[in-house]
């Protein structure tokens, strides 16, 4: 239970400083553990990587910014860390797919992202009937390739292995 209690600690720290630049050790530190191990076990349990949450948290808020008040868009943009107002441009309009000086228009919606808060459910206290079976022996294939520290460097890495996994699966089967 302290694991997601840190977790949490760590969402918070987030939002404290979605204006400031996050430092991914400090949320490690929080966390009690590697920021290559924060990173990995974030993605895993928020299906998102941590610098997509980031941005779009910042995206949420960039637009309440600027649908709430006299906001410039420049200040916006370098409130939420961007250096120009082009990356702003662009990274608002992929997240809401709009451009930023159309959200005071009338009839415009755009997209929130809440903060994320870990709860942990417990299941699986039921009983499960199974047998064990000896069957002959069988040969396993498979691929590898080397992954890269950065865990968000592989996510272009492990889907082309999985499609290589099924590329050999296919092969296979044509030839039987």
């Amino acid at each position: 239970m302290e694991w997601i209690e840190r977790l949490n600690q760590s969402m918070n720290y987030i939002e404290e400083h979605l204006t400031d630049e996050i430092d991914y050790d400090q949320l490690a530190r929080i966390a009690c553990c590697s920021t290559y191990h924060y990173q990995r076990m974030f993605t895993y349990m928020a299906g998102i990587t941590l610098a997509e949450y980031i941005r779009r948290r910042k995206m949420s808020l960039a637009a309440v910014d600027l649908q709430g008040g006299e906001a410039k868009i420049i200040d916006v943009a370098q409130k939420y860390g961007y250096r120009s107002p082009t990356a702003f441009n662009r990274a608002f309009q992929s997240f809401h797919g709009i451009a930023p000086s159309s959200v005071k228009d009338e009839g415009i919606s755009v997209k929130s992202f809440s903060p994320i808060v870990f709860r942990m459910s417990i299941k699986g206290a039921t009983e499960m009937d199974y047998r064990i079976e000896t069957k002959e022996s069988f040969r396993i294939i498979g691929v590898s390739a080397p992954l890269e520290k950065e865990i968000e460097n592989n996510f272009m890495v492990v889907p082309k292995m999985w499609e290589d996994a099924a590329k050999i699966k296919q092969y296979r089967n044509w030839q039987q």
